[in-house]
């Protein structure tokens, strides 16, 4: 089950349950749409993996004991901003690579 991170890890933006705003890795290192695009170029600094829009979990029990009421999105921030220039030389071969086969 996704933890559901509260922010983003590099800039600390909030990203609530709700957020439109949230993408996470397969590994769910999570960081707003602003930074993976602008920042990151689509290469997770924690394991050069790519990124996808992190899915809302349901407020309503749809179906019971399923929702964030039973299953909370998590509260503990990770706030670990990327060292910008050691990124880019990461990323440089990574991002030449589609996420799919990386």
């Amino acid at each position: 089950m996704l933890r559901m991170k509260p922010n983003c890890e590099n800039c600390d933006a909030d990203l609530p349950n709700e957020s439109s705003n949230a993408m996470i890795c397969s590994y769910e290192c999570t960081f707003c749409s602003g930074c993976v695009s602008g920042v990151l170029n689509n290469v997770c600094p924690n394991c050069g993996g790519g990124f996808v829009k992190r899915p809302t979990r349901p407020n309503k029990d749809w179906r019971s004991g399923v929702s964030a009421a039973h299953h909370p999105p998590s509260t503990e921030r990770i706030f670990k901003p990327v060292d910008r220039d050691a990124h880019v030389k990461f990323a440089a071969n990574i991002q030449k690579i589609h996420p799919r086969q990386r």
